[in-house]
């Protein structure tokens, strides 16, 4: 019996490609294990969206490497796509697969035994035109990926680098998967990637042309849309959201910033005036939709002055959270440059933190507001957890409304993929999670 394991670092691309990964080993033959001591393969799903990321690979490849010297080790991913001589330079790593190459484990591997030299297959991103279905699942929800890459050239991203133009999925097969999922039981379907608005099926079908299409689909389920870019977040989507079946009032659409200096130099393609007017139009189309915002701290432009500015933006804003993260240098790209070059300097380590706490803090705030906004009102609750029902009674059940409130109950009869109509009672805060209890009617 040959057996695998799989580690899936950063975003649920990765995770999607992971899982299509272990099917192909389990079509293979191979037993996917999760103790890295019992794996003959190893395969880590790295992600380089900052040096944290970075480090966090190389500290896991070392990690596995410790607990099973023998496991043929692969690294593919983001990072290695990126820096593949930095992987390739740790002793006992085996195989290093670019972004491209992912998929390509066993056409370029006839053997699974140690090397004494790492092996590594790194093809040009630039020549990447195909694209690889994939789909992250648990028992109740499946992330799955409908375009990937990136034409945008934001100045301190290297997504682009790593995995290329965008390239979507085509209609039709997207259309089958869903309802392969959902056949299976599968009640919510994520529809993800790099960066979604640029979805294209052929010339004829954009992404509002596939929500239309899937919004027809005659299985017990909801949809979310992942991530948008406030620049293609049409009022023609939001009007569909607003108007759907089966896709979910919730939008999460990436600002970074909310001082239009700072957006001019990241080379986001809107402004803090269009952006608030993506925010209006969900409020005025769907009052109850939940709002969330990524938001970067420390960009080398942002001074205290333009940070107060994004404070102030977002504070005016009816978002429901934030997602909230450091500015982080990336090789080759043009905040690099100037940072090398002395051009510019980044904040300090205290000052980067001292924001982060303070936009964490507002985020904590409005989703508190947000989540009060939804108390005496009933809903739909698909249950997600625990993950078995026999502790359930200890630990209650939880789960998410379609506008992504978190719910619990004590209720015997909410099982793990079943769904409830609710009444939202009362906030709950326990060791830092906010949930709503909820009654079911």
């Amino acid at each position: 019996m040959r057996t695998v394991t799989l580690r899936s670092m950063g975003c649920k691309l990765n995770f999607a490609d992971t899982d299509r990964l272990a099917h192909e080993f389990e079509q293979r033959s191979y037993v996917v294990v999760e103790d890295v001591s019992d794996a003959d393969v190893t395969v880590i799903n790295s992600c380089s969206v900052t040096a944290e990321a970075d480090r966090k690979c190389r500290q896991l490849v070392r990690r596995c490497l410790e607990a099973n010297p023998s496991t043929f080790l692969i690294v593919t991913g983001c990072y290695a796509q990126l820096q593949p001589g930095a992987i390739a330079g740790i002793g006992g790593v085996d195989l290093v697969l670019g972004t491209r190459d992912k998929f390509r484990v066993f056409d370029v591997v006839d053997s699974f035994r140690k090397r004494e030299r790492t092996q590594v297959e790194v093809s040009c991103i630039s020549d990447a035109k195909s694209f690889n279905s994939a789909a992250s699942t648990s028992r109740t929800r499946t992330f799955l990926k409908i375009q990937d890459g990136c034409d945008y050239s934001c100045s301190f991203c290297t997504i682009p680098l790593a995995r290329g133009r965008s390239r979507s999925d085509d209609a039709d097969r997207v259309l089958e998967r869903v309802q392969r999922h959902a056949q299976a039981g599968i009640r919510e379907i994520v529809l993800s990637g790099v960066n979604i608005g640029l979805y294209e099926s052929g010339r004829a079908t954009s992404l509002l042309d596939l929500l239309r299409r899937l919004d027809k689909v005659e299985f017990p389920l909801r949809y979310r849309i992942s991530s948008i870019e406030p620049n293609l977040l049409t009022d023609a989507i939001i009007d569909f959201v607003a108007e759907s079946r089966l896709f979910a009032p919730h939008f999460h659409v990436p600002l970074q910033s909310g001082d239009d200096y700072v957006l001019g130099k990241m080379r986001r393609r809107y402004t803090t005036a269009l952006y608030r007017s993506r925010v209006d139009r969900i409020v005025a189309r769907c009052p109850d939709a939940c709002i969330g915002a990524d938001v970067m701290v420390g960009f080398p432009d942002e001074d205290d002055t333009r940070f107060q500015n994004t404070f102030r933006f977002l504070s005016d804003l009816p978002l429901s959270y934030l997602h909230v993260f450091s500015y982080s240098p990336r090789p080759d790209t043009p905040v690099q440059d100037r940072l090398e070059s002395g051009a510019i300097r980044r904040p300090a380590q205290a000052t980067r933190s001292r924001r982060s706490a303070i936009l964490r803090g507002l985020s904590e705030s409005k989703r508190k507001t947000f989540y009060k906004s939804q108390l005496d009102k009933t809903a739909t609750v698909l249950w997600e957890s625990p993950e078995r029902d026999d502790v359930c009674e200890m630990t209650g059940r939880s789960g998410y409304t379609a506008n992504y409130v978190r719910v619990t109950t004590t209720d015997p009869g909410c099982r793990r993929g079943t769904t409830s109509r609710v009444r939202l009672t009362r906030l709950e805060e326990s060791k830092g999670q906010l949930t709503v209890q909820g009654t079911v009617i």
